[in-house]
């Protein structure tokens, strides 16, 4: 008669470790979803993610338990907790990043060109209806100098164009970055400035983003100054700067195949 060796029986923090892990993953997707399908405001879907991240370092945490247990006890489990470490981890992956960027950058989320003197956005009702009654706030010089080290390369572009064409490039540029135009106006008037205000959306949770840009006219040239600002959240992560650079880049390779 042949006997059945009983199998160990599993950890119960190796189990709890992937349960949580896979909750931490839902609850972190389901926010991202719906927050882009503008089911949830942005402040839920932060707050929602906030929790994830909470939930996925527990899931870490009883990785960590499930495997002194499993390695002083025989039980099973080992698949079950390494599995939730990795989607845990893959769940702390972009939070983690962000942390990176908020030790590694100042506390800003309003960025210019033109640090003393930065493009006003529109007051325009059309501007205001847009924005859903959002109307970005100025912020004073002093908060605004931690930008120069940071961001050394954030200057005023100017180009070898009147306003006019000048005008005409930067709607161009801003419609080839998925940019929605909420107001404009024509460079013109006492001072000869153009204005135009636009909304973007964040890479990852698709939050509306404010620009404005102001063009100013120069002898034989026109300077262009840009302005983005994030509306939730006192650290814009470095994606202000970055919604810059790529305009300019933008600009450039639209001047180069002018």
């Amino acid at each position: 008669m042949r006997r059945q060796i009983p199998l160990e029986p599993w950890s119960e923090a190796a189990l709890w470790s992937r349960r949580v892990a896979v909750f931490a993953a839902t609850v972190a997707l389901l926010s991202l979803l719906l927050v882009r399908l503008h089911i949830i405001d942005p402040a839920s879907a932060l707050a929602s993610l906030g929790g994830a991240v909470g939930l996925a370092l527990i899931a870490l945490l009883l990785f960590g338990v499930a495997c002194v247990i499993i390695w002083t006890t025989g039980r099973r489990g080992i698949g079950a907790c390494s599995a939730g470490a990795m989607i845990a981890l893959a769940t702390l992956a972009y939070p983690g990043y962000l942390a990176y960027e908020a030790i590694r950058l100042p506390i800003l989320s309003d960025i210019s060109t033109d640090i003393e003197n930065p493009p006003y956005f529109s007051l325009s009702g059309a501007a205001y209806d847009a924005r859903k009654g959002f109307q970005p706030q100025g912020l004073p010089l002093s908060a605004r100098q931690a930008q120069r080290p940071a961001y050394p390369d954030i200057e005023p572009i100017v180009i070898d164009l009147d306003p006019d064409e000048a005008y005409a490039l930067i709607l161009k540029t801003a419609n080839a970055l998925g940019w929605r135009l909420i107001d404009k106006r024509p460079p013109g008037g006492r001072t000869g400035e153009g204005h135009a205000d636009f909304v973007d959306q964040s890479l990852i949770m698709g939050i509306d983003e404010d620009v404005t840009i102001r063009l100013k006219p120069l002898p034989g040239q026109t300077r262009i100054d840009l302005r983005s600002i994030t509306r939730y959240g006192r650290h814009d992560f470095g994606a202000n700067a970055g919604r810059i650079m790529a305009f300019a880049d933008e600009l450039q390779s639209q001047l180069d195949n002018r």
